[in-house]
């Protein structure tokens, strides 16, 4: 029960992932993913890019393990990976630009992941 209230939490903390960019633009990641959804029913290959098919991908698979008798070690992996990718991308892209609002956002996600994959490594 605890692998799946940590899959749940990583699914929710990296939706508010946050992002800045020019002088007025910003959006968390549960907006922009709603906005990609929209805009897919009538564009669909505009979804085909590496930073948006591997976070979905990931958070599929995060999703799919609430949904197992036993949360999947491999699916868990995977979605971490998936996420991950674009979360800790974010964070750099924060450090770099001494954004400390994308640098806070991403943390909460980042956290979870190591304390998830140091909970499935101690219950082997």
């Amino acid at each position: 029960m605890v692998k799946k209230a940590l899959n749940l939490s990583l699914v929710l903390a990296s939706l508010l992932g946050y992002l800045e960019w020019g002088k007025s633009e910003s959006t968390f990641l549960f907006q922009a993913e709603a906005a990609m959804f929209a805009k897919a029913l009538d564009n669909p290959e505009s979804l085909i890019h590496p930073f948006t098919i591997l976070p979905l991908l990931g958070q599929a698979a995060l999703v799919a393990t609430l949904f197992q008798k036993e949360v999947g070690k491999g699916l868990t992996y995977f979605g971490i990976t998936g996420l991950g990718l674009l979360l800790a991308f974010m964070f750099v892209v924060g450090l770099i630009s001494l954004n400390p609002r994308i640098v806070l956002s991403t943390l909460p996600f980042l956290t979870l992941a190591v304390v998830t994959v140091r909970r499935h490594r101690a219950t082997r």
